[in-house]
């Protein structure tokens, strides 16, 4: 397969001297032949064939020159085949009979609309990503694919949605998410895209998720999922707390002899104790005024 051929062209200042001179010469020679008729004299053959031949070279010279900006190039075609493509920004002079065709070299920053896909759970979630490309072979770009900005577009929703399809939205941490692990999703969705695009000559630079979220219809439903969750996880965590305090009172209690409790009282104590640590709500003490045991 053909790969993208870089050339350099004659430069166009040059050329443009050489035109210069074409012109004054074609000049000269109609005054020159001007000057012969007025004078009586017969055109000389040789001072027509002359002066047609410095106006023809000047007329089709003139198609030579183009111009290439800076990050842009010309794809240059003879008759149909692939000779090469001008990089080098400036003034140029190609043979005139080249069609030439401009091919910008810019990044490009391509921001994906709003997908809904199911997830590996089956989950339906909206994604959107934002892909930062431009053409590195100017000949795959030009002749490999029909429209290589139209086969961009397509192909980096494809990899949006694969990739996505290929992460559960949510999960434990010891499993890749698409909440969870942004960068790790990011970087599977450019490499796909890398692999996809090549054949069109284009180079990804960078691709990240800008939009995720559970689709409208389901979304309700898994906030009080989350919530339920965070809850529980919450809970967990307190009474974890809550039992090693309890642990820490007691043995302090017991180290430092500062009262003795049977084990109705311990069991008394860690239940008003738990009580009071894990509850919502700030606990109203009750003040026992008689003896321990009344």
């Amino acid at each position: 397969m053909k790969h993208e051929k870089e050339v350099r062209s004659v430069s166009g200042w040059l050329m443009l001297l050489v035109n210069i001179a074409l012109f004054a010469g074609g000049m000269w020679s109609i005054v020159d032949i001007a000057q012969s008729a007025k004078g009586g004299g017969s055109v000389g053959t040789m001072q027509v064939v002359w002066m047609l031949g410095i106006w023809t070279l000047w007329s089709l010279s003139l198609p030579g020159f183009f111009i290439v900006e800076p990050n842009g190039s010309k794809v240059l075609l003879l008759f149909g085949s692939y000779k090469g493509t001008v990089k080098t920004a400036g003034f140029h002079w190609t043979n005139p009979f080249m069609t030439k065709r401009s091919l910008s070299l810019r990044v490009r920053t391509l921001n994906g609309e709003k997908l809904k896909v199911n997830d590996l759970s089956g989950n339906p979630v909206e994604i959107a990503a934002i892909v930062v490309w431009r053409v590195q072979d100017t000949f795959e770009a030009s002749f490999g694919v029909d429209n290589y900005e139209d086969y961009v577009s397509m192909q980096s929703e494809t990899a949006v949605r694969h990739s996505t399809s290929t992460y559960p939205y949510d999960a434990g941490d010891d499993t890749v998410s698409l909440r969870r692990n942004t960068s790790e999703v990011s970087e599977h969705l450019e490499q796909e895209l890398r692999e996809r695009l090549s054949r069109a000559g284009v180079e990804i630079l960078e691709a990240r998720l800008s939009h995720l979220a559970y689709a409208p219809e389901i979304a309700s439903a898994m906030l009080r999922r989350q919530q339920a969750a965070a809850i529980i996880a919450a809970r967990q965590m307190i009474v974890e707390g809550a039992v090693g305090m309890v642990d820490m009172a007691l043995k302090h209690i017991e180290k430092d002899k500062i009262v003795v409790l049977d084990e109705e009282r311990k069991a008394q104590m860690v239940s008003n104790l738990l009580v009071v640590l894990c509850s919502d709500h700030s606990a109203q003490p009750v003040l026992n005024t008689g003896t321990l045991y009344g």
